[in-house]
């Protein structure tokens, strides 16, 4: 496929209506008003992360993204950190989006039982995985234009009614507190930036279809800065515009789904069940995305011989017609299925901090990758480097530390991280070493660095 349609996927990989009514609606109740500062925060977090990704995939755009990456340029235990990461988190964040399906279909669809509603889409989502690159990029293209359709109403409903000046709103944030509004505090703010800096995760997986883009040494860098920038203008803008255009901001503030509240009071019933179908198809696009880029996770594993021999044959099977690491596919999707049953509350702990840590490794995987020459090869050079990723740690730094500071999500979510981390160093020393060691592998399932072959059809 060709630059257009990576970008297709991955924005529907960042999901920005998804991002806006299940994120962006968290960080409202954590932060209020503060939510603009929060966005705007995490917008500049994320951009300097874009430079550290598209530096890394010009010169390694391999399927395995993260787990490529930290492995070429740092070692192998690096790299299967992060490939522990990456399988920990995909089919349980898949979980997690298709339990929070229900919410909105119930809108239209009053009763409709989570669980149930869960398995059916995961499982239509993933034969839609199984299809050809192309193919899927045309369905979440679609798919994407209701999805930036449905932002657009939300936005011009604030314009409209816009009456609460956004300088006071930024300046002055306020939010819930008991019957009223308060100040709020510099704690708040960060607690809200680290989930709005979740809401803008996703642009880097434009590498993990690197094998499957025409020139993605010299492409990639576009289609992340470019998707992380359309991403930003459809989050940001409708946050605002709702904040400005509330009829009763403290009514808003206090209600269970602010967002909701808003387009009822401001667009009626009616429009409030045509958005709720909108952030359906939101969910349901995000799911094929997401889907796309952890079975690419699987497959370069098993191109890489990273399983017992049965499993890494199984998991690098390409589908003869569709081009597809099609049984990688149904591995995801079969896990996914299996952790719908798990508690919804549990499943969005283990995954709070995954991505925070990720984008750190990837900020020291780029730093190690100039310091050893392992990235010489790439096409695209931040500017202003060491300075992005510096920026980018110092910022995950105190993401972190507010994540620690909160005992009910944050801090068990970093340390469940950690233990992830750790058993897939284990893994490596006692196993996968004794075994014979690790190769990353290109394309053509030489070992990275020798001439690219054809890999994953287009």
């Amino acid at each position: 496929m060709r630059r257009a349609g990576n970008l297709l996927i991955t924005i529907s990989a960042i999901t920005p209506a998804a991002s806006v009514f299940i994120m962006g609606q968290q960080v409202v109740q954590q932060a209020g008003t503060g939510a603009i500062l929060c966005f705007i925060g995490a917008g500049l977090l994320a951009l300097a992360t874009a430079y550290v990704y598209a530096e890394l995939s010009s010169a390694i755009p391999l399927t395995g993204a993260e787990y490529s990456m930290l492995g070429h340029t740092m070692g192998p235990s690096w790299g299967f950190m992060a490939l522990g990461l990456n399988l920990f988190q995909g089919a349980i964040s898949l979980a997690v989006t298709a339990l929070g399906l229900a919410d909105y279909l119930g809108v239209v669809f009053p009763g409709a039982p989570a669980v149930p509603v869960a398995l059916g889409v995961t499982v239509a989502t993933t034969v839609i995985t199984i299809l050809n690159i192309r193919l899927n990029a045309k369905i979440t293209g679609a798919f994407l234009l209701v999805e930036l359709a449905t932002l657009a109403v939300m936005t011009g409903l604030g314009v409209i009614h816009a009456k609460n000046p956004i300088i006071d709103l930024t300046i002055h944030p306020v939010m819930a507190s008991g019957a009223g509004l308060t100040h709020v505090s510099w704690a708040a703010i960060g607690l809200g930036m680290a989930a709005a800096t979740y809401a803008f995760n996703g642009y880097g997986g434009a590498v993990s279809f690197g094998e499957e883009m025409h020139e993605a040494r010299t492409g990639m860098a576009w289609v992340i800065f470019a998707s992380l920038a359309v991403a930003g203008v459809a989050e940001v803008a409708p946050i605002v515009a709702a904040l400005a255009g509330a009829p009763d901001l403290k009514a808003m503030l206090h209600a269970d789904q602010p967002f909701p509240a808003f387009l009822l009071a401001t667009g009626g019933p009616l429009l409030d069940r045509a958005v709720s179908l909108g952030v359906v198809v939101a969910i349901v696009n995000a799911m094929i995305a997401l889907g796309l880029v952890n079975a690419r996770y699987l497959f370069c594993s098993g191109r890489d011989q990273v399983w017992p021999r049965a499993a890494n044959r199984w998991f690098a099977a390409v589908h003869p017609r569709f081009h597809s690491p099609w049984i990688s596919s149904l591995v995801i999707g079969a896990a996914t299925l299996g952790c719908c049953f798990l508690p919804l509350d549990q499943m969005v702990i283990l995954t709070g901090t995954n991505m925070v840590i990720i984008y750190a490794g990837v900020s020291v995987a780029v730093i190690a990758g100039r310091r050893n020459g392992s990235t010489a090869r790439g096409h695209y050079r931040m500017p202003l480097y060491p300075f992005w990723p510096i920026a980018a740690l110092v910022g995950l730094a105190a993401v972190v530390v507010a994540d620690w500071m909160d005992p009910k999500e944050g801090r068990p979510g970093l340390i469940a991280n950690l233990v992830v981390m750790a058993v897939s160093v284990a893994y490596y020393q006692l196993y996968l070493r004794r075994r014979g060691g690790w190769t990353l592998r290109g394309a053509d399932g030489e070992p990275f660095g020798a001439p690219e072959g054809e890999g994953l059809g287009g």
